[in-house]
């Protein structure tokens, strides 16, 4: 029943700025870490941002400075603000979250949503 939905994904030119928004559904859940994951062909998946349930965050290197994540838990979604973008940050972006119910905490994905950066 739980789904996550990202949106925000596009085309832009290089310098630009994308807001990625990733909100989660479905039954009754508590929300713990929340993280956006990248992969373009080629390349190995990465980690780009996550946040936790107090707030922390932390970035991979090539996105620090330019990326930021937040989180507003009364929306349960989660937001990847884009700036400066550069064509090494076309890829599929997937937002993820690791959901506890009363059975048990488990980690859920989205579908992805395309970000192609031109040149």
């Amino acid at each position: 029943q739980v789904q996550l939905v990202e949106s925000g994904g596009g085309l832009v030119q290089a310098g630009g700025s994308l807001r990625l928004s990733c909100v989660a559904s479905g039954r009754t859940f508590n929300i713990d870490v929340m993280r956006w994951y990248r992969q373009a062909p080629g390349k190995q998946r990465e980690l780009v941002a996550s946040i936790s349930s107090s707030g922390s965050t932390n970035y991979a290197d090539s996105v620090k400075g330019r990326f930021t994540i937040s989180r507003d838990n009364a929306k349960s979604t989660s937001y990847l603000q884009m700036n400066s973008l550069k064509p090494e940050d076309t890829a599929v972006y997937l937002c993820n979250a690791d959901l506890s119910y009363s059975g048990g905490s488990f980690r859920h994905w989205g579908q992805g949503t395309q970000v192609t950066v031109s040149s």
